[in-house]
């Protein structure tokens, strides 16, 4: 470990030199990409020099303790610097392990997530919308921006399906824990028997792809225009606006009509279009992997079942980690640092354990 720890302070050196070469600065895109390394790799270091300082630290005051020309007051200070650089150590040791950790590399990116209606009818699409407002209120809680692509309204104001993007820092990495399939227990506001039933919605979320990551041949898509419609198909407007594109590969198709202009609803299709390939790419590309190796949180598949939404007890359960929560209003207000934290802390407790079995 410290010799990697080495290699990335030693690099940090040289980025740091090379940001303000005339060579770096006068090249946007070079540029970018080393401040881009830098800052990936700056608490990395931070934390290292931290580490060595305690090491530093231990050593002097081991020296003034074993020096027959110190005083006793001075040797009584050592001795106070010496106990608190011991307790620091391993605190730094275990924060350095979980930064060296390996990055999912899509945490850095924006997300898309599509939110479909699954068993249980109406009630299902209700609450598709809560489900909606829970991530509008989250996003708004951490300053990210979000921009509904489509969305297939009820009457009753639920949604059969609704897709948006989430624009912010980092988005990815509180987002991508929200995959999969999301049950809620409760009477519905369409039962009049007092009972209370089950229902489920699909949550997918996808890494938002560049667009020099997939090139898109024209020659592939079909792209039809309709007009766009509202609850119980209503038009909400007399142009064809709406967008639908099938990609002829493989057979993915993505409707957009949140927009009124044609051209931005062609815009974000294509967005979506990119970002669901992206995925099917990486999944490919770790499908070896996911095969030799499923972590605490599940898989992010779609087809698990992931977390309850106990209305009666107000309690909110998520069972790939075993968490249960009894303030279910506060989580559906957008509270889910919790929930999300609790997720993070398990999957780099189950890495370090993986990590330690292989040294």
């Amino acid at each position: 470990m410290f010799n990697k720890l080495e290699i990335f302070d030693k690099r940090y050196k040289e980025l740091q030199q090379k940001m303000y070469s005339e060579e770096v600065v006068s090249d946007t895109k070079v540029y970018n990409e080393v401040m881009k390394e830098f800052s990936s790799i700056e608490p990395v270091v931070n934390k290292y020099r931290e580490y060595k300082k305690a090491k530093e630290d231990i050593e002097d005051a081991l020296e003034i303790i074993a020096g027959s020309s110190s005083d006793d007051e001075l040797k009584e200070l050592a001795a106070m610097d010496l106990d608190a650089a011991r307790q620091k150590l391993p605190v730094l040791e275990e924060e350095l392990k979980i930064l060296l950790l390996p990055k999912d590399e899509n945490d850095e990116r924006n997300v898309i997530v599509e939110i479909r209606a699954g068993t249980g009818g109406e009630e299902s699409s209700l609450f598709s919308a809560d489900l909606f407002r829970m991530y509008s209120m989250y996003a708004e809680k951490k300053g990210y921006k979000i921009d509904i692509i489509n969305a297939n309204e009820t009457e009753l104001g639920g949604y059969k399906e609704i897709s948006f993007t989430v624009n912010g820092d980092r988005a990815y990495s509180r987002f991508k824990f929200e995959s999969g399939i999301h049950r809620v227990q409760r009477v519905p506001k369409t039962e009049s028997g007092g009972r209370i039933h089950t229902s489920a919605a699909t949550v997918a979320v996808l890494p938002e792809a560049d667009d020099v990551e997939i090139d898109l041949d024209p020659k592939d898509l079909q792209i039809d225009t309709f007009r766009s419609s509202g609850a119980g198909g209503q038009h909400i407007n007399k142009t064809s606006s709406a967008i639908r594109i099938t990609h002829i590969p493989t057979g993915l198709v993505v409707e957009c009509q949140d927009e009124r202009s044609q051209y931005k609803n062609k815009d974000k299709a294509l967005k979506v279009l990119k970002s669901r390939l992206l995925k099917i790419k990486q999944d490919e590309q770790n499908s070896e992997i996911a095969q030799n190796r499923r972590d605490q949180v599940g898989s992010g598949d779609r087809s698990e079942k992931i977390r309850t939404y106990n209305f009666p007890q107000s309690r909110i359960t998520d069972h790939r980690i075993g968490l249960t929560l009894y303030k279910l209003e506060d989580v559906l207000n957008g509270n889910l640092d919790e929930v999300i934290d609790a997720l993070i802390t398990a999957q780099r407790t189950q890495q370090l354990k993986e990590s330690m079995e292989n040294q």
